[in-house]
C-alpha cells in the first residue's frame, strides 16, 4: 500500500484557503486544482508499505509523534516547485514553528524506516501544502507572485495522520490512524 504520514488541516483552514483561491483558479485552466477535501501536508511520504510492516510501522508512528507538543500553524504565501517559471506544483507555505516541524518529519521518516517501511523522499522538509498541478512545465511566476500576498487563520495542529493514497482517474485518500501530539510544551503548557 501506497502510504504517507502528514497533517490533515482543519475545515475552517481549508475553507479559508479555497475561498482566496477561488478568483485565481479560472485564469488557470491548465493546471488540476484537487479537491479542498484531499488537501494534506506531508511529512513523510512513505511510498509502497508491505502490509505485515503496518503494526510495527504504527507503533513507532505513534512513539515519535507523542515526542511533539501541538503546533500552532497556518498557511502563508505562494511558491511552486521547481520554480515558478517552470512549475509543475502551485503551493502555499506553512508557517510555523519551523525546527520542530523538521525535528518531526525526520523522526516520523526514521520510526517509519525502523518498522522496514522504505521511506523514498530524503529531502529536507520544505512544509507546504499542494494546491493545484501540472503535467507539463508552466510559468506560473504571475499566480506566485498575485497569491503571495495570502496569509491564513491559524489553526492547531493536535496530531498526525498515517494515509493511504489510492491513484486512479480520481485520487482518494483513506486514513488509515491519528497519533497524537502529546509531549509538553516549551514553558509546561500542553
Amino acid at each position: 500500500m501506497r502510504l504517507f504520514v502528514g497533517f490533515s488541516p482543519p475545515r475552517d483552514a481549508r475553507d479559508e484557503l479555497a475561498r482566496a483561491l477561488e478568483p485565481h483558479r479560472a485564469a488557470w485552466p491548465e493546471l488540476r486544482w484537487p479537491h479542498s477535501a484531499n488537501w494534506h501536508v506531508t511529512l513523510s511520504f512513505l511510498g509502497e508499505v508491505p502490509p505485515e510492516v503496518l503494526p510495527d510501522l504504527e507503533t513507532r508512528l505513534a512513539r515519535a509523534a507523542s515526542r511533539y507538543a501541538p503546533m500552532t500553524l497556518s498557511f502563508i504565501g505562494a511558491g511552486a516547485f521547481p520554480s515558478p517559471r517552470r512549475a509543475r506544483v502551485f503551493w502555499t507555505g506553512l508557517d510555523g514553528p519551523h525546527p520542530q516541524l523538521v525535528r518531526l518529519a525526520r523522526s516520523l521518516a526514521a520510526g517509519a524506516q525502523r518498522a522496514g517501511a522504505v521511506h523514498t523522499d530524503r529531502r529536507q522538509l520544505r512544509p507546504h501544502l499542494t494546491l493545484a498541478r501540472s503535467r507539463d512545465e508552466v510559468d506560473l511566476s504571475r499566480l506566485v507572485e498575485d497569491f503571495g500576498p495570502f496569509a491564513g487563520t491559524a489553526w492547531e495542529a493536535g496530531a498526525v495522520h498515517l494515509v493511504r493514497s489510492h491513484l486512479g482517474a480520481v485520487v482518494r485518500y483513506e486514513t488509515i490512524a491519528a497519533y497524537p501530539l502529546k509531549a509538553r510544551a516549551p514553558g509546561g503548557q500542553s
